[in-house]
This record gives structure tokens, sequence and C-alpha cells, in this order.
């Protein structure tokens, strides 16, 4: 089977997020399944740096307002699609903007991400069909639509994968006509939404698949309170929807080997792990004693619960807690951590920045990692923190929910726990489980069962991968009875 995956960002060439931790681990997991993957993604300079072997499959000249080179090649271990259009792509800054905000012309950038996704969906390039092409996030949400609206030839069956409902791609009725689509096209069973054109939307109406990265989420942005305005739509395609947990690259995040950490260690020799703690404990100016460590490691937003955290940061730190933060964000929620680290100097420590190494050598040395969201369609830090033996404590929503068996009584007696949740998402509950996570650590016996199971739970690919197989094969009418035992 050959799948083509459209993805705005893919690690490690260029990210932002968890949906480049997802594009970049998939093609391995699948592969694991004789899939075979081949991304497509924009010619960012950051990607168009590191592609190697390039050969042109398609020219444009005209894609959106200027020439474009379709390029297969390969980068990091990757099989790659890259639209190579300097007057989209190559730009200073983020992939979706610089310090001004967000680019103007965004819908125009991913409109041609997903128009050229569609071409390749229908043999455009030479020698490559692809069976199946699946779009991430509203970025290639327009790709379905292209794909549907596109005429008689053939057609790879069609997945829409929604990585974070809230953000959506919506654009005024204006650039409708500069989309290339058909005049039907702008209706309700297309791409228009309240009058406008809904990027995410047309690929949720239009695709022959929906899926989205746990099963809580998927039944939780069926809901008014997390449909975040879709949710009429998601009930209507309800028969297409399926939340399928993501995974993580067991490899890049493995504590055995990872070269990130002061020292690395296994189950076998989690003693060693102690040696990240005194090393987080350096690098943020910490007090050492006998508390636990708290670390987050997150963008700072409202969507993360960072405002609700940054009211317990008193408390945590009298109750003889410490804490780490790593992170960026909302210029009113990084002045709270910046003033919490000047009130409690070496009791918190906070970086303001995206810094890779540092997050996994949190994940190494904290005791327990915090993941307060008010949504979370999967969530990778909770996964992250049980590879590494970092306690997670989330809040009971979408794949925290999934993922995490919380240390209640019943749990903490069969000796099945692995982290602690929190319900609902507020100051009190998120206060409570905190203070209920220090009491845990402080029973030596219960934290270190907690820890290892932790560490013993599967957070890779291969049964995730093993779902997204059977739902390619019954959307390719290619389902058969070995399937069930596969997921």
């Amino acid at each position: 089977m050959d799948l083509l995956s459209v993805t705005s960002e893919i690690y490690p060439l260029i990210k932002t997020g968890g949906l480049a931790d997802v594009a970049g681990a998939l093609p391995a997991a699948l592969g694991a399944h004789h899939v075979a993957v081949k991304t497509l993604v924009p010619g960012y300079p950051q990607v168009m740096s590191q592609l190697r072997d390039t050969q042109v499959v398609i020219e444009y000249e005209d894609l959106f307002d200027g020439s474009a080179r379709i390029l297969a090649g390969r980068a990091a271990g990757l099989d790659l699609f890259v639209i190579d259009a300097p007057h989209l792509y190559n730009r200073e800054g983020g992939p979706y903007g610089g310090a001004s905000g967000d680019y103007a012309d965004n819908w125009k950038r991913y409109a041609g991400l997903s128009f050229v996704a569609a071409e390749l969906s229908r043999g455009k390039a030479q020698g490559y069909e692809p069976d199946v092409m699946q779009a991430h996030d509203w970025q290639s949400a327009l790709a379905p639509a292209y794909v549907a609206y596109g005429g008689g030839r053939r057609k790879a069956k069609t997945v829409m994968t929604i990585h974070n409902l809230a953000f959506q791609g919506q654009f005024g009725r204006d650039i409708f006509w500069k989309l290339q689509l058909p005049p039907e096209a702008f209706s309700m069973s297309g791409v228009e939404y309240y009058g406008g054109v809904g990027f995410l939307k047309a690929g949720i109406q239009t695709a022959d698949a929906v899926t989205t990265v746990s099963p809580t989420y998927a039944a939780e942005i069926r809901t008014r309170e997390f449909g975040m305005g879709l949710d009429g739509l998601l009930n209507v395609r309800s028969d297409r929807l399926h939340g399928i947990l993501n995974g993580i690259d067991t490899d890049a995040w493995d504590p055995g080997t990872d070269p990130f950490l002061h020292a690395n260690y296994r189950l076998s020799t989690i003693k060693q792990r102690e040696e990240n703690k005194l090393a987080l404990e350096t690098r943020f100016g910490l007090n050492r004693d006998d508390g636990p460590l708290f670390g987050l490691v997150s963008r700072l937003t409202w969507q993360k619960g960072i405002d609700i955290l940054s009211s317990c940061i008193d408390p945590l730190v009298n109750a003889g807690g410490r804490l780490v933060v790593l992170g960026s964000g909302d210029d009113t929620l990084e002045s709270a951590m910046a003033s919490a680290a000047w009130r409690h100097p070496g009791r918190v420590g906070f970086e303001r920045s995206y810094d890779e190494p540092l997050s996994h050598l949190i994940q190494g040395g904290v005791d327990a990692i915090l993941v307060p969201s008010r949504f979370e369609p999967c969530g990778l830090t909770q996964l992250f923190g049980l590879r590494y033996g970092a306690v997670p404590v989330v809040s009971r929503v979408g794949g925290l929910a999934d993922t995490v068996i919380d240390a209640n009584l019943a749990a903490v007696e069969a000796g099945v726990a692995t982290g602690v949740q929190f319900s609902p998402v507020s100051q009190h509950a998120l206060l409570g489980a905190i203070n209920r996570t220090i009491a845990l650590y402080r029973d030596e016996r219960v934290w270190s069962r907690m820890r290892r199971n932790g560490m013993k739970f599967d957070v890779g690919w291969h049964a995730s991968a093993a779902k997204y197989v059977k739902l390619f094969r019954e959307l390719l009418g290619q389902a058969t009875e070995d399937d069930d035992s596969d997921s």
C-alpha cells in the first residue's frame, strides 16, 4: 500500500508542536505494516537545506501566483515530496508567521500545499499513484476537497486527521474565487463555513474518513463544549469518525540512549536517573531537598491551563514542591511564570524558549510532569513522561484520560497506577492533584511502583499504526479477518 501523507511540519526538519512529532514518526511505524509513506511538505528554508537526492517530478508556471517545482527527495531518513515555491515558503521566522504575527497569505500558502497533494494523489507525478492520502490538520485540509471536486481521474481514498480542532483555517469569502475550485464547492456540503471558507471544515466534509488522535477526544468533539462549532458536522459524519491514539518515536525518546540526558538509564538502572535531577537543579539554580520536583514543558496558553497552574505555584512551593518550567506563549502567562521564579528563588525556575534538548532533560530528571490542559486531543508530553519515569499529573480530558491510570485507592492497591488525574480543570482540582502527588511521592514504595508502571507502558506506535492500516484497508475494500488481531 502507498500512502501520501500531507503535513505543514515534520520532525526533525521543522517543528512547532506535536503535529511534527506525529508526522515524523508515522512513516516508520506504518512501514512496519508494509505501508510505503511519502510525505508532502512545504519547501521552507529549514526543509530545503536538508533535502538530498532530489529530482523534479512536477513543474508549475503558476502555483498561486508564482512558479514552483515539486521535488522528490530524502531528508533525515524520510521520503519526501517538497514544494519548492519561494514566493510561498522561503521566509524567515516560523512556518506560519514572523515577529509581527501570522502571514496574511497563509490561505494561499496552504491552499497550495493542498492543491499539490490532490495532484499527486491523481498520479500527476509520473510513476507515483498513492492508494490513500492522509491530510493533517487545517493546513492540508483542502486536499480532500480538491480530490472530491477534481473530476473523473483516478482518486486516492482520503483521510482527514484532526490533531487540534481549535485551529481551523477560517478565511473570508473573497478567497474562494482564487482557490481553483468549481463554483459548486462553495456550499454547505463543500468548503463554505458561516459565509466564508473553512479549510478544516472542508476536509471533514469531503474526506472518505476522519480521524482524530485519541478515542476520548473523538467523543468530546461531538459535544458543544469541545466541538468548536464543528460538532454538528462531526455528528453528521460520526460513522466516518475514528479516534486512533497517537504514539511517540521510542527511538528518539529512549532514556537508555538519549544523548540529551546527563545520565542514561533503564528500569534496571533507574537510580542513575537521579543524576539528571541534579543536572536540572544546577541548570535552574534550585535548592536541593527531599521534596518532589515538578516539571512543565508546554506552550504557555489558555488551552494548556497555564493560568490555572500559575495560581497554584505558591501553594505548590509551600507544600514542599519545586517547579521547573520550559515554554513560551502568551505575554501575560510568560510574565506569571517569570514572577513565580522571582518570588521563589531556589524553588521555581523558568526558561522562556523552545529547547528540544532541555525538554528531554526535564523529562529525564523531574519527579512529576504537569499537563493541566483544558482540552488535549492526545498529548505527547504525558507519553514522554511515562517513558522517562516522570509521573504525569494530568487533567481528565482527551488523550490524557486515555493514557494515564489515576492513582486512586483501587489502582494503588492493585498496583496499576501510572499517574494522577484531576477534574474539572480548575484551581481547586489542580491543587488537590498536586497535594495528592506530593503525598504519593513521600510513599517511596508506591511512587517507585507508579514510576515503573509508567516506564513499562507501551507508548509506541505499533498498535495505533495497525489501526490506521485497518482503516486504510477498509477504505480500499481490502479488510481481512486478520486485521482484528493486528489492532
